[in-house]
């Protein structure tokens, strides 16, 4: 069900302090994070070796994870170091997970470890450049990965979902277009001429905009393995040129979807808005990271409660229709990595 040879973000930087793991479940596989003494970031399976204790429940002492049932010390290898008055350095070790820390995450590779390639983390422009601001969260949802896919690869149901913020009638009244690119799904939405709904005017009056003026609208989501989302949004006025108007004519920004499987019916769900105006306003980031965070907050009971529905129902079959392309695509791109990552599994084994 998930892909496993390619990174995940498995937290956010600030999540991880100097003295305490963090244990977080990422593809079914309990993991813990740490800092060494350098302040790089280590993760091996959260299981002590000499009880099976969560070394999650432990703490970090002088860059080594001490588990806090007996004192067992762990190095960043998943070997042991030592332990009060006991012989334990000829413990097998727990498995160690190749771990990256950039653009503000922490990136882990739940897979084969001689394959994780840190190119393959995808390029973030707006999480290393001073033109852009940054604010997210962090939301647990019982829910499988493929779902939150669906929904963000599908933005008609904002008109229903998140009619007091973000949603209007003119999205049900502008037909999507998909195209596949290699493995990433691009699917993109313009409005002409409409009034902005309540999340943009608050940004176009954050950039100094009228926001009482007619505007054009954008959505372009952008899908890539294995489970991340960006999404092209904004307004401008109208007639200005739309998603290539002037940066003064605009208010627009990139909705940030990290989707990290947790298990089978679980992710963890990173989301945030990078933009491209006024990146020196603290007050602005702040009001557009909490109007967000409710906007994302109204999709969680939805998703978990469609996915409460699909476990009850499991032999029904969902109908489709030409607004479900973005997310159909997505699925069927997971598809072929995940029989290629099968198929190439299989052939290691046999040989």
């Amino acid at each position: 069900m998930f892909l496993l040879n390619t990174w995940y973000v498995a937290a956010s930087s600030d999540e991880l302090s100097a003295t305490r793991p963090l244990g977080r479940r990422i593809c079914n596989q309990p993991m813990v994070f740490w800092r060494d003494a350098s302040g790089k970031v280590a993760a091996t399976e959260d299981f002590c070796p000499h009880r099976g204790a969560p070394l999650s429940l432990g703490r970090v002492c002088e860059g080594k994870l001490v588990c806090g049932y007996h004192g067992l010390v762990m190095g960043c290898d998943g070997r042991t170091v030592s332990m009060p008055e006991q012989r334990v350095r000829g413990f097998p070790p727990v498995k160690a997970y190749p771990v990256i820390e950039r653009y503000g995450f922490i990136w882990v590779w739940p897979g084969d470890a001689a394959a994780a390639d840190p190119d393959k983390i995808h390029h973030l422009e707006w999480a290393e450049s001073p033109e852009w601001a940054y604010g997210g969260g962090l939301y647990h949802i019982a829910c499988d990965y493929r779902l939150m896919v669906d929904n963000l690869m599908d933005l008609t149901h904002e008109t229903y979902v998140h009619s007091d913020s973000i949603g209007q009638p003119e999205i049900d009244e502008a037909p999507p277009a998909t195209r596949v690119e290699g493995d990433e799904v691009i699917t993109s939405r313009f409005m002409q001429n409409i009034k902005a709904p309540p999340f943009w005017q608050m940004a176009m009056r954050g950039n100094g905009l009228d926001d009482s003026a007619d505007v054009d609208r954008w959505q372009v989501c952008h899908f890539v393995p294995p489970s991340h989302v960006m999404i092209e949004v904004g307004v401008a006025l109208a007639g200005h040129g739309g998603i290539d108007a002037p940066k003064d004519k605009k208010a627009s920004s990139i909705v940030v979807d990290f989707i990290t499987p947790e298990t089978d019916t679980s992710i963890h769900y990173f989301w945030g808005m990078a933009r491209r105006f006024k990146p020196e306003d603290a007050e602005l980031t702040a009001t557009i990271r909490a109007g967000q965070g409710k906007v994302f907050g109204e999709d969680l009971q939805m998703l978990e409660q469609q996915q409460k529905n699909l476990l009850e129902f499991p032999g029904r079959q969902l109908l489709m229709l030409n607004i479900d392309s973005g997310g159909v695509q997505s699925r069927k791109v997971l598809e072929r990595l995940l029989a290629a990552e099968a198929a190439a599994s299989a052939a290691s084994t046999a040989t």
